[in-house]
């Protein structure tokens, strides 16, 4: 059993660090759903 098994995932990167994309193709592999991603900018 993962830990990750039956959740829901949302997931918010950062331009200057790691992109949601990059977290994202991270936990394809994983049985989480992700239901948003999106890279954002905090200045």
């Amino acid at each position: 059993m993962s830990l990750l098994e039956g959740k829901k995932v949302i997931i918010i990167g950062d331009r200057d660090g790691i992109p949601g994309q990059a977290i994202e193709e991270c936990l394809k592999g994983t049985p989480a759903e992700i239901i948003y991603a999106s890279t954002e900018c905090f200045v």
